[in-house]
């Protein structure tokens, strides 16, 4: 008789196990699921809106435009680079599991606990930027048409309440967030549509294609002298793509949901993959319906609002209307934030379950299977990130920048380990095969250059309060990452821990200080990260 094929839920802990883990996290998200995190997170109306002034000031509508089609077309290279990987390793730690696996054997533990800090940082910058410019788009609506003045501490405690709703659902509603998921994907996708048909149709008069595609503008001289006259107008426009890099970021929530998707080496990937080219798409659409409904581009730039979206709406609706849109708008955007935690919380504990946190947060809870403790980690390291804002707005764009940046070094680190020891690479069901190396050269390239142009200065002229401060906190993270290890890191932290393994010798993975101890003693000596020899 033949044996009975086992069923796809058997085969994801198969996995899982060669990986050296136990299925820990409860594994009942689908394909469309998984999908639908990295999507809203993605959240294209979220980026678009937060920091559709700063794109018209860096380039106009030009650089807006040609920009996002240059970003989506390159970040596609890095999401298929991404994709390759989590089919081969598809584990909730993501990128800093990726490095260990990839890299060789002696660089394996630094690999991991550098890509795991700028993972972590980076998610943690992200669910600030999404869940703060919440805050000041609920502060900006609520003046429209009101004698509400907006104030930072107002700000930040209507922050610190939307931090705690997504706290609390994300900790005790781990079945209503699958709902809430599929909630999230209408509204960015139907509900968007709908946004953008609206304002197309409503507008008394739309913009020439001209203006939409080949306007360039230069507002980022506070003198009236821009970047473009001190240095060239390749220089703005390759500043303005941030607006679009910073939207197309989140998609390793597809990697970090692995552990918990049906069907993971394929449902992942495509997870990837695919909140890319939709967000992609729906992100031009959005544009494009903004752009082309401008009614008088000098007012919407020195909007007395101080945001172009709520002007354009404000423009073309009226106040009353004007609120009513940008309430659906702020739904998608507290979607977003709701998403970025729980992909930030699964991160966070994949790290500790590994060593890279206190085994305090290698835990997950007995009777809701989420990750609670890492969960309120994450809420309290993002309310940390904004508090700076009550006294510099300066502070807290150096906390965004360090998102995008943050981000896209975690995920070009195991793609870079990959392209040069692809002796490594075991391949998984989604296998670039000879286009794998190309690929991959050119998300490491793209990577580097947005992390060059992110830490230029973007405001003319120079000065301590028009200063990028992106440089320092990317290099506060790397000099965290590498002080830290070469400190104390390096003396107990092996990379990813093969729990299977070590129950299977009889030792208690629960138990701080065990694992250690068990090393110690070279009951663990054998027990390591695999690698093809």
């Amino acid at each position: 008789m033949e044996a009975q094929k086992p069923d796809v839920q058997e085969q994801d802990e198969y996995k899982l196990a060669q990986l050296g883990y136990k299925q820990d996290l409860k594994r009942d998200w689908s394909m469309l699921h998984n999908f639908g995190v990295s999507f809203s997170i993605i959240s294209v109306i979220t980026g678009l809106t937060t920091l559709f002034g700063y794109g018209l000031n860096t380039g106009g509508p030009g650089v807006m435009s040609v920009g996002w089609i240059i970003v989506s077309f390159f970040t596609m290279f890095v999401g298929l680079g991404m994709a390759e990987i989590v089919s081969a390793i598809p584990t909730s730690g993501g990128p800093y599991f990726w490095a260990a696996i990839l890299a060789p054997k002696h660089t394996s533990a630094f690999a991991s606990w550098v890509t795991g800090w700028f993972n972590l940082l980076g998610q943690v910058a992200v669910t600030t930027g999404i869940t703060f410019g919440l805050a000041n788009l609920i502060s900006t609506t609520a003046t429209v048409g009101t004698s509400y003045k907006p104030s930072a501490g107002a700000t930040l405690g209507i922050y610190a309440a939307l931090l705690v709703s997504h706290g609390i659902i994300n900790s005790f509603g781990v079945r209503i967030l699958r709902y809430l998921n599929n909630t999230s994907i209408i509204l960015h996708s139907v509900g968007i549509s709908c946004f953008c048909i609206a304002v197309l149709a409503k507008a008394p008069t739309h913009q020439s294609a001209k203006f939409v595609f080949a306007t360039f503008y230069d507002g980022t001289g506070v003198d009236g002298i821009g970047w473009s006259i001190r240095a060239s107008p390749a220089y703005v426009a390759a500043c303005g793509v941030l607006m679009s890099q910073y939207t197309i970021t989140g998609f390793d929530a597809s990697a970090h949901l692995s552990e918990e998707t049906r069907n993971a080496e394929w449902s992942a990937p495509l997870g990837v993959l695919m909140s890319i080219g939709v967000s992609a798409v729906f992100g031009f659409f959005v544009i494009l319906s903004l752009l082309f409904s401008i009614q008088d581009f000098d007012r919407t730039i020195s909007s007395e609002v101080e945001q172009p979206v709520v002007q354009i709406l404000i423009d073309i609706f009226g106040n009353a209307g004007a609120v009513v849109l940008m309430t659906l708008v702020m739904v998608c955007v507290y979607h977003c934030g709701l998403f970025s935690m729980t992909s930030n919380s699964r991160m966070m504990f994949g790290f500790a379950r590994d060593g890279g946190l206190p085994h305090f947060f290698n835990n997950v809870d007995a009777r809701f299977r989420s990750p609670i403790r890492t969960i309120w980690l994450g809420a309290f390291l993002s309310f940390l990130l904004a508090i700076p804002s009550l006294g510099s707005t300066v502070a807290f764009s150096a906390a965004t920048s360090i998102a995008t940046i943050g981000l896209y070094i975690s995920y070009g680190l195991p793609i870079l380990i990959g392209l040069i020891w692809p002796r490594n690479f075991e391949k998984g069901p989604f296998n670039l095969r000879f286009a794998s190396r190309i690929i991959a050269l050119v998300a490491v390239l793209w990577i580097i250059f947005i992390t060059i142009i992110f830490c230029l200065p973007t405001t003319n002229p120079v000065d301590s309060q028009t200063l990028n401060y992106t440089p320092v906190a990317v290099g506060i993270v790397a000099l965290w990452a590498l002080g830290s290890w070469f400190l104390w890191a390096r003396k107990w932290f092996t990379g990813p821990i093969r729990q299977i393994q070590a129950e299977r010798l009889g030792i208690d993975i629960e138990e701080p200080g065990a694992l250690e101890q068990a090393e110690a003693e070279g009951k663990l000596a054998n027990v390591e990260v695999s690698k093809t020899k």
